[in-house]
């Protein structure tokens, strides 16, 4: 086990430095394995959590309560039951998280992801993030293992809506095609993660040469159980994370500090001379 320490920094300064400076000096010791595995790698995965987008200023889950919303337990917001219940306010409080998430911007991990996509030869990028902000940074191969919030798609049907227009009652919008309200194209409590996406990443973790397990605790399932598919296929996972997690005791690597901060001095020691270029 190795363990690097590095200063945190706050979102918005990693940000504004990753814009005017994208190739930043290295702040955190990156072990020579490590390097190496990821240059020797034909197929590196990624698993991204909402660490990475706390640093863009993304509320996590259970802190994205604020204002009129802070009396809800967003547990109970998040599943099917609270929509059939009452779905005008649970597509209100996704439309609210909706508009936070449109406000802010990818930050330093966003763009060193996107980077290192461009470096090896096979690459998968598995996130239980929402907002599409590795998209948004660039990212192309990406699979989404809890849908995406700017989406909506029809709560009978499951069929994605492109566009909607607000409904003039107290009702969310209805489907253009069969008349059923609306929801966000996200995986709430109690239903199942979509199989396709699911399926992409438990095969890329099974396959892959390094594991990236970046910003997440790993303690959900079925999502947790990809460092261990890795692990067996003779992976080398390596974690990053400011904290301790359940993951730490059993990653080749785990490097402490903000993903913001040390993914980019990941991707300088290990491709030096390319830095963020195409």
């Amino acid at each position: 086990m190795v363990q690097s320490s590095v200063a945190r920094s706050s979102a918005a300064t990693a940000a504004r430095r990753a814009c005017e400076n994208p190739v930043m000096p290295a702040p955190v010791a990156i072990p020579a394995e490590i390097t190496a595995a990821l240059r020797g790698a034909r197929f590196v995965a990624v698993l991204t959590g909402a660490g990475v987008s706390a640093e863009s200023g993304v509320p996590t889950f259970r802190d994205a309560q604020q204002g009129l919303w802070a009396r809800f337990d967003p547990r109970e917001l998040a599943t099917p039951s609270a929509f059939a219940r009452n779905p005008k306010r649970v597509w209100d409080w996704y439309a609210m998280r909706r508009e936070m998430v449109g406000g802010v911007a990818p930050n330093p991990a966003h763009v060193a992801l996107a980077a290192l996509e461009r470096r090896v030869p096979e690459f998968l990028l598995i996130t239980q993030n929402v907002d599409g902000l590795h998209q948004r940074a660039g990212s192309e191969r990406v699979t989404e293992l809890h849908g995406n919030i700017a989406r909506v798609k029809c709560s009978r049907e499951g069929t994605p809506v492109a566009t909607w227009k607000d409904a003039d009652d107290e009702l969310p919008p209805r489907c253009p095609a069969c008349g059923a309200f609306l929801r966000p194209d996200v995986v709430w409590f109690e239903e199942l993660l979509p199989a396709e996406p699911l399926a992409k990443a438990e095969d890329a973790a099974r396959r892959c040469n390094v594991l990236l397990v970046v910003g997440t605790s790993a303690e959900v399932y079925p999502a947790a159980a990809l460092p261990d598919y890795a692990r067996r296929g003779g992976a080398c996972v390596i974690e990053i994370n400011p904290n301790e997690t359940p993951l730490t005791a059993d990653a080749d690597y785990s490097l402490r500090g903000p993903a913001g901060v040390v993914l980019p001095a990941l991707l300088q020691a290990t491709f030096p001379a390319k830095g963020y270029g195409g």
